[in-house]
């Protein structure tokens, strides 16, 4: 229980310190956010716990099938936010990223990948 609470803490920590450098500075902010800082700690995670390698690039696989359908988000999102404002733009992106992971669902299905 105690190394869970221990990773627990470490990526919350890490989403903190993301959300505290964005304040200070936009596009270093943006640029730590992009990072696949989440990914590679996973990747540790699942590593130090001995996970079977074909689990581990699974996951890797399906994060990259996964980053499709939240791309269109990223490319409205600031449109968005100044047209209508926060909330809206949130409620927005959230139903246009849906629909397009159920897009992103029914294409990946021919390649073999079931998503959802």
């Amino acid at each position: 229980m105690s190394y869970f609470i221990f990773k627990v803490l470490i990526t919350a920590f890490l989403i903190v310190i993301i959300s505290e450098i964005a304040k200070t500075n936009d596009r270093m902010g943006g640029l730590v956010a992009a990072l696949p800082i989440t990914t590679i700690m996973i990747l540790f995670w699942l590593y130090y716990e001995k996970t079977p390698t074909e689990k581990i690039s699974n996951h890797m696989s399906f994060t990259l099938i996964y980053v499709l359908p939240t791309l269109p988000m990223f490319l409205t999102f600031p449109y968005l936010i100044n047209k209508f404002g926060f909330y809206i733009s949130m409620i927005i992106s959230i139903v246009m990223t849906t629909i397009f992971i159920f897009i992103v669902d029914l294409i990946s299905k021919k390649f073999g990948y079931k998503l959802i």
